[in-house]
């Protein structure tokens, strides 16, 4: 049987060769199959991997534009044609160049103030001489009639064989807030500049408004011992008294407003009769003027829950406003009821009155339409304060030469 199949073999070689050459062939064929299916396989992981890291970037990039509210918008130099990639801008009105406009018909939807410096920047960039352009600029929404602030960046992604730019990226954000911000702080910064020039015109005047009348206490004091009739005495100690409270009147101002400022004011409310508190001011004022003041009340009494000691400086301090602005004429006190809640109490004169445009300023600290008349420019703040304090509003009503209605509101 052994020498049968060695005969078989000896007899057919070839086959035995083919055989394992089949065989070789296949196994070769295998592991080259097994190294090319891993290799695929590490390349499209390889893939794969990229396709997940672009998603996720181009999530991180939609959420970044997002977050920023930014618009990506490509330009075309070319054809001078605007493409809007992606648009997170706040707003609905917001401008988007449609595909068949120029650089140019975008530039007519722009503040006319700001066109042609835009329009420079973006040209210098189109054209090869700068790399990245940067500019603030107001859109007008012609059909709404309002405008918005926005800023943009530019820069360029692709220049042609002779070096132009042929492609630029930008991105648009609009910063409304941001521009209200700045216009509040350059506002912040002038008033915070009036306010320091008009402290220091202010200690300035408070030398001269506290040296005349303690001059004339001083000057009227060394005179009186040596005055022997009894009217000129008498006179001399009128005109101490009334310098006297001039003074007074001074450092209560100052007084007042330092408390303001630091807060230490607190309410003491009561009953208040409106009647006799104005009464009490005129009783008080007559003797200091020639001008008659009268009182005009609607009721015989009338109570309100306030404090007492703000409602009387407040009144105080609009009386010597009038008192010091009227020289011929009269000055009436009195009130209106203003619905069912609350009470206009008001002091009109006839004096030289005030323009328009400082009928808001006039309330401001050391604010003093007229240098040449005697005060510190307090008074009016000092009762502004004290009024909204009580909840309450301040304001007056006159024109130039007409005299002046100061009121006040607060609730009953």
């Amino acid at each position: 049987m052994t020498n049968l199949l060695l005969y078989a073999y000896s007899d057919s070689p070839w086959i035995f060769v083919l055989q394992w050459g089949i065989g070789l062939l296949i196994l070769v064929f295998l592991i080259v199959s097994v190294y090319m299916q891993r290799r695929t396989g590490k390349r499209l992981k390889g893939e794969l991997d990229e396709l997940d890291k672009i998603r996720r970037g181009n999530v991180e990039y939609d959420f970044i534009l997002k977050a920023m509210k930014i618009a990506v918008w490509h330009y075309d130099s070319e054809t001078q044609t605007f493409i809007f990639e992606k648009d997170y801008r706040d707003g609905t009105n917001n401008h988007v160049p449609s595909a068949d406009d120029s650089f140019h018909d975008a530039l007519s939807d722009i503040a006319p103030a700001d066109v042609d410096r835009v329009n420079n920047a973006f040209t210098d960039m189109c054209e090869g001489r700068t790399d990245f352009y940067h500019q603030e600029y107001q859109v007008i929404d012609k059909s709404a009639g309002t405008s918005y602030w926005e800023d943009s960046y530019a820069t360029i992604v692709d220049r042609n064989a002779e070096g132009k730019p042929t492609k630029i990226v930008g991105t648009s954000q609009r910063i409304d807030e941001r521009k209200e911000l700045e216009a509040s702080l350059v506002t912040a910064r002038n008033k915070a500049e009036e306010s320091d020039r008009l402290k220091t015109a202010f200690l300035a005047n408070m030398g001269h408004e506290i040296r005349t009348p303690l001059n004339a206490i001083v000057g009227f004091s060394d005179l009186l011992p040596m005055v022997q009739g009894e009217e000129e005495r008498n006179q001399l100690i009128a005109e101490i008294q009334l310098n006297n409270q001039k003074l007074l009147r001074i450092i209560d101002g100052l007084v007042s407003m330092s408390q303001i400022e630091a807060g230490a004011k607190s309410l003491l409310l009561a009953k208040v009769d409106i009647n006799q508190l104005l009464q009490k001011m005129a009783d008080t004022y007559q003797p200091t003027t020639n001008v008659p003041i009268s009182l005009q009340c609607q009721k015989n009494q009338l109570l309100i829950e306030s404090d007492r000691e703000k409602l009387m400086e407040i009144v105080d301090n609009l009386m010597q406003n009038a008192v010091k602005f009227t020289t011929e004429g009269q000055i009436t006190l009195g009130y209106d009821l203003v619905e069912d809640d609350r009470v206009r109490i008001w002091v009109r004169d006839t004096g030289k009155g005030i323009a328009e445009a400082d009928h808001e300023r006039i309330f401001d600290r050391f604010i003093k339409l007229d240098e040449y008349i005697p005060g510190t420019g307090l008074g009016l703040s000092v009762a502004k304060s004290h009024v909204q304090s009580l909840g309450g509003t301040i304001g007056v009503d006159s024109k130039l030469g007409e005299g002046s209605t100061f009121w006040i509101e607060m609730p009953l």
